[in-house]
């Protein structure tokens, strides 16, 4: 397993109710908490999608944020797909 400091990408997608009940400003705001980097957005079908980047620790927990999303959002299902990090991101937005 690599190191906790290491620096890893996270291509995530979260099914259940998470659109309409802020899940993606929520999700900028634990992101920018633990210093994460990349962009979340609203997908067609309902789920949400992000890319995460930055320590793998700090992504596991931004992980364990999207497995319960916001008060009103209700989680069924977290995709992830890890990535090498690119770092090509500066900061963590919503994409519209």
């Amino acid at each position: 397993m690599a190191p906790e400091s290491e620096k890893v990408r996270a291509h995530i997608y979260v099914s259940g109710r998470v659109q309409g009940v802020y899940y993606r400003k929520n999700a900028r705001r634990s992101a920018l908490s633990s210093g994460l980097v990349g962009w979340v957005r609203n997908l067609p079908d309902r789920r949400v999608e992000a890319v995460a980047e930055g320590e793998r620790g700090r992504v596991e927990e931004f992980l364990r944020w999207c497995r319960e999303g916001p008060s009103m959002a209700i989680v069924r299902d977290l995709e992830v797909r890890w990535e090498a990090a690119t770092g090509e991101f500066e900061t963590f937005r919503i994409v519209y």
